[in-house]
């Protein structure tokens, strides 16, 4: 878009010769004619001052008539072709029949390169000091030496006569005649780049960046300095240029009738056509451009930034206007900052209104404008109460206020004031923009735009709250530190609380950016995108989203809003009524998908560790259909035991033996003896009323098993931790003798259970099993007699049996205190010596005899003076033998023997006193082994003993005393343990002493 980047004035216009080659100097031109002549001009207020000439370089071009100062004929003998001016090293090069340098501000000349006769084409290098020109097909470089001369440093042949040149670096860029061309300044050699233009000569232009601009017929093409193609596009000209000079950010180029200037920005744009008539050449001042045109020179100067920008944003060229605000200089940034923003805003409104949303929220991203500057273009989104909507024709005329614009005409500042594309009072085009604003493409623009500014505002918004709670508790301990201030404290802090909340910017600035970020994913049918919102940290306003998401029915989302909130409560009532509305025959139409109970409990699994009573309240209404899986929730999420436990005896009583079950089944020892016990209660209620029940009905069998049942007996016998006297107590008095004999051992009533297995269940097999368990239990020594007293329940039947029931009523009501449970013994360990493996294993097998000595500790006190013998018919002798045979590494032989009835024959004792005698006279023989294995070792003791007592120490002439390296001879001498170290008795006398001296003396220690 054409705007006025320039303004021409003419700077004289009475030359009398022909201007062939122009240059300036500070604020002056130097002008080479025709004639050879060099005419310097300056500034017409220059001559009015009468002060001492000022410095050249203090001044710039300045846009006023110029004068002539100075006129040097016969400067040069042929009309200049080219001037350039080295300001750093105050030299004038000029091109004429040779290259000549004079020394400024006095023209002096100091070299005149001879070699140059004939150059067409120069280019030098200010920096390094490196003149290269180009006369026929040759190249010769020459470097300045700092004084008054020249040296040559390479001279180069070329395919052909060279146009146009330029320094690249270290290198040189050659347009011939045909095609451009890489010279390598080390070694002379040729790269092509590509072929020149057909219609214009090759033009080679340095960039202040460092690389090329090349010309092709009207083409203008970017390389770098090794001649490499630049992606940056192509400036395309009118026409093919004569000159070409590079003023960002524009480029300038001399064509046949104008002088046009183009943009330096993709994609190359025309700001600016200067016409011009007759012009001859174009040359760049340190301010200006410059343009001769026959016997006047023009000056090009640039318009001033700030008019430029008002000009741009006002066409609606707001790019441009941007770029140019990044040019202003750094001591103006407040007010770059102040134009870009207002820039940026401006041309988001014009491409929001033209359709562009998406590069409309760029714009308003990159102004820094407040969210709800943005927010207020989609009225239907709710906010929050506590924001407050800007009004875009206020901030609009605000920022533009601010910053300052006024550098262009009046008029072009009125046209700014105005934004009539925000001033649209007919209802019919205020529907249309209402709709467009909520289209879909719209809100996505706006998605992006609040995604964008969602994580710094979400970053501030957290730091605030943390610093929130550092403060909370910094007024909580200062609090409590003292009783008498703590009142006066609290206040203060709790007034701190209220005035955080009401200033907390960033929370309230991220609760409005959330809030509408939902509304607008919703909105575009984004609701994946929603849930991960909301499962993420947000600052969704709760009253706000929740009537949204009921209203449209997103129930998923309704949950996950809840849940991030913390109101678990709401939430699962919500889930639940979801999952009654599946289950219905009728499901309602608006459910998006199905909801199971499985649902409820996957959301309690969290809230175990830090809502327990919340679980426990919403389990209940899933036990019945998922009831092993709320076990698990109630097992995996370490709620105590006893709540859940209490918690289901009330409203789940029926899943109470389950969920004990299942917690005994994962950790035996996790369980409290209560627990074990009320489970056990449980098993027991169930069994009598199943008794009770099958009595009833007439079908009660003793050897009748229920799952219940076992499930008891198994529980009876595995855990430990219930009360026996108090279940006891509660069977029934003509059955379930096993559930009573199991009870009778814990109580270590041994005689009485065993005699309910033999005389009441009539089962050896599980009198014998009994005897096991507790001769495995308990030490062997002890456990043993175990069998005998189940021998005597098979020896003396009738006794046994006598006033049975009475014993048991009579030891039920007598338990007044509490008796010892049976507790696991544990191994004899034998004692270790200095016997070999085998002398221990030896040992081992002897520690199993039986001790003769023991008694019957499950006889009664009464029992033991009672006969042994009975009436043949009533013992059972046949369970007695069997008894004997199979556990006779068990009993006692000579106790059993005693038992055993007169008349027992010898031949059925065979199967017990076979392998008992063997035993005995193995164990004898493993004793005397023992023994002279001992007496053995006792001897070898002795022996060496009397070894070490003989010691025998050898004096010679040369033994020698340790201490004092003297000779022993026949001196009385000592010594040492180790039967080596001799010293003389007297030495080892005064060391003796020594050491007594030193550990007594306070003074050496330290």
């Amino acid at each position: 878009m054409v705007h006025s980047a320039y303004d021409s004035f003419e700077l004289l216009n009475n030359c009398p010769t022909k201007i062939e080659t122009i240059e300036s100097y500070g604020a002056k031109l130097f002008l080479g004619c025709s004639d050879g002549s060099l005419r310097i001009y300056g500034p017409e207020s220059f001559g009015f001052d009468r002060s001492p000439p000022p410095d050249p370089h203090a001044f710039e071009l300045r846009k006023e008539p110029y004068v002539l100062e100075r006129a040097v004929n016969g400067f040069s003998k042929k009309p200049l072709v080219a001037m350039e001016v080295s300001g750093t090293r105050e030299l004038l090069l000029s091109l004429s029949e040779s290259i000549a340098f004079h020394r400024l501000p006095n023209l002096e000349t100091i070299a005149v390169i001879t070699k140059a006769k004939g150059a067409n084409v120069y280019s030098w290098d200010d920096r390094r000091g490196f003149l290269c020109f180009a006369r026929q097909k040759r190249v010769c470089i020459f470097r300045h030496d700092g004084g008054r001369g020249f040296v040559e440093v390479k001279e180069f042949g070329v395919p052909d006569v060279v146009k146009s040149m330029s320094w690249c670096g270290e290198n040189i860029c050659l347009g011939i005649r045909r095609e451009y061309m890489i010279l390598n300044a080390t070694n002379g050699a040729l790269s092509e780049i590509f072929p020149s233009g057909r219609i214009a000569p090759p033009l080679v232009v340095s960039l202040p960046s460092g690389e090329l601009l090349l010309g092709k017929d009207n083409i203008g093409v970017f390389v770098d300095q090794n001649g490499k193609l630049l992606q940056e596009g192509r400036i395309c000209w009118s026409e093919a240029p004569k000159v070409v000079v590079i003023q960002k950010p524009y480029a300038i180029a001399l064509l046949q009738r104008h002088v046009e200037i183009r943009s330096l920005r993709v994609p190359y744009p025309l700001i600016q056509t200067v016409v011009l008539r007759n012009i001859c050449h174009l040359h760049q001042s340190n301010n200006a451009i410059f343009v001769a045109v026959d016997n006047s020179v023009y000056g090009l100067f640039p318009v001033p930034l700030g008019a430029q920008i008002v000009q741009l944003t006002a066409s609606g060229d707001f790019e441009e206007a941007l770029a140019l605000c990044k040019m202003l200089p750094p001591e103006d940034a407040s007010l770059r900052a102040a134009k870009e923003g207002s820039i940026h805003i401006r041309y988001a409104h014009y491409l929001f209104e033209n359709g562009s949303y998406e590069e409309a929220m760029d714009q308003f991203l990159a102004s820094q404008v407040d969210i709800t500057y943005v927010l207020s273009l989609y009225p239907s989104i709710v906010l929050p109460k506590s924001a407050v909507l800007l009004e875009p024709e206020k901030l609009m005329e605000n920022v533009w206020d601010a910053s300052h614009l006024s550098r262009g005409s009046s008029g072009v500042s009125d046209d700014m004031e105005s934004s009539p594309s925000l001033q649209l009072s007919e209802s019919e085009e205020n529907a249309v923009l209402e709709s467009k604003k909520m289209s879909h493409n719209t809100l996505m623009a706006l998605i992006k735009f609040l995604q964008k500014k969602r994580y710094n505002i979400i970053e501030k918004a957290t730091a605030e709250g943390t610093d929130e709670v550092v403060l909370d508790a910094v007024g909580e301990n200062f609090a409590s530190y003292d009783s008498t201030r703590a009142k006066k404290s609290n206040k203060l802090a709790h007034q701190g609380r209220i005035n955080m909340a009401i200033s907390s910017g960033a929370r309230e600035t991220a609760a409005i950016l959330d809030t509408a970020l939902l509304q607008a994913l919703l909105l575009t049918g984004q609701s994946s995108a929603a849930l991960e919102l909301l499962r993420s940290l947000n600052y969704c306003d709760i009253k706000i989203c929740e009537e949204i998401l009921q209203k449209r029915n997103h129930h998923t989302a309704l949950l996950e809003l809840y849940k991030c909130n913390g109101m678990h409560r709401d939430a699962l009532k919500l889930l639940h009524q979801l999952v009654e509305d599946s289950k219905s025959d009728q499901p309602q139409s608006e459910l998006s998908q199905k909801f199971k109970p499985e649902m409820i409990i996957e959301y309690l699994k969290p809230l175990c560790a830090i809502e327990p009573m919340i679980v426990l309240e919403f389990s209940m209404l899933v036990l019945e259909s998922c009831p092993s899986q709320t076990i698990d929730l109630f097992l995996s999420g370490n709620i105590p035991a006893d709540l859940v436990n209490s918690y289901l005896k009330q409203h789940a009583p029926n899943m109470q033996a389950m969920y004990l079950e299942l917690m005994l089944a994962m950790n035996e020892h996790g369980i409290s003896g209560n627990l074990q016990n009320e489970m056990v209660q449980i098993y027991l209620s169930e069994v009598l009323e199943w008794h009770a029940d099958l009595c009833s009905q007439g079908k009660w069998e003793e050897k009748a098993y229920s799952p219940t049942r076992k499930k008891l007996l198994s529980a009876l016998e595995s855990i430990s931790g219930y009360n026996p006297e108090g279940l006891l107590k509660r069977l029934p008095t003509d059955a379930l003798y096993e559930e009573r004999a199991i009870l009778l051992g814990k109580m270590n009533q041994h005689e009485l259970a065993l005699s309910l297995y033999v005389h009441k269940l009539h089962i050896p097999e599980l009198a014998l099993s009994y005897c096991d368990r507790v001769y495995e239990s308990i030490p062997h020594q002890t456990s043993s007699n175990i069998y005998l007293t189940l021998l005597q329940i098979y020896l003396n039947p009738q006794r046994t049996t006598k006033n049975f029931e009475k014993r048991i009523t009579s030891l039920v009501s007598s338990q007044n205190t509490s008796i010892p449970k049976v507790s696991s013994g544990s191994s004899v360990k034998a004692k270790g010596g200095r016997s070999a493996k085998k002398i221990a294993e030896i040992e081992g097998a002897a520690d199993m005899r039986v001790s003769v000595s023991s008694t019957d500790s499950g006889r009664s006190d009464g029992d033991a003076d009672e006969p042994s013998e009975e009436g043949g018919s009533s013992i059972m002798i046949d369970e007695v033998l069997d008894l004997l045979s199979r556990r006779w590494d068990r009993i006692h032989g000579a106790q059993a023997l005693k038992l055993l009835p007169r008349e027992t024959k010898l031949q059925n004792l065979l199967p017990f006193l076979g392998p008992l005698l063997r035993k005995s006279s193995e164990a004898y023989r493993n004793l005397s082994v023992i023994k002279s294995l001992r007496q053995s070792e006792n001897l070898q003791v002795k022996d060496e003993l009397h070894d070490q007592r003989k010691t025998v120490v050898k004096i010679s002439s040369d033994s020698m005393c340790s201490l004092c390296n003297k000779k022993i001879g026949t001196s009385v001498f000592a010594v040492y343990p180790n039967g080596k170290t001799l010293v003389h008795f007297v030495c080892f006398r005064d060391s003796q002493s020594m050491k007594a001296v030193i550990k007594s003396s306070p003074l050496r220690k330290r």
